[in-house]
């Protein structure tokens, strides 16, 4: 059984195209998409040099163009903050009077515990304060 060389660059293509999607790596696309183009270069009568140059060059070609593009992709999301992260910086309640030692503020809705970031400072109910940070369950605020 003579199978031609395009059959054999399709299986390779094939063979790549699975780590592609068990691992998530678009490397394995890229070089997948390589042997497709080995493979119609094969079909066209090209020489075995021809192929691999083809194989090689796409290859390189696509590794090189996409994966700076979706670096720059991948860079340019925002980033979401979510957990005590997000709430680092909000402005929040005082419910009960805070000073260095404890007290209770209103953050995004729900009260929490609070604690001044300078300890000779206190604030009283009513006024605005922000989150510097979240320490534990206690909201540390200026």
């Amino acid at each position: 059984m003579d199978i031609d060389a395009w059959v054999w660059w399709l299986i390779g293509a094939v063979g790549l195209g699975i780590p592609l999607v068990l691992t998530a790596m678009p490397e394995f696309g890229m070089f997948a998409v390589g042997a497709v183009a080995a493979a119609v270069t094969a079909a066209l009568g090209g020489g075995v040099v021809a192929q691999v140059l083809v194989f090689v060059g796409v290859s390189v070609a696509l590794i090189a163009v996409v994966q700076p593009l979706a670096n720059r992709h991948r860079d340019q999301r925002p980033q979401h903050r979510s957990g005590i992260d997000a709430l680092k910086g909000r402005s929040a309640v005082v419910l009960e009077r805070t000073d260095g030692r404890g007290g209770r503020i209103k953050l995004a809705g729900e009260v929490w515990s609070a604690r001044t970031l300078d300890a000779d400072t206190s604030f009283e109910p009513g006024q605005s304060v922000d989150v510097v940070e979240i320490d534990g369950a206690t909201a540390v605020v200026m």
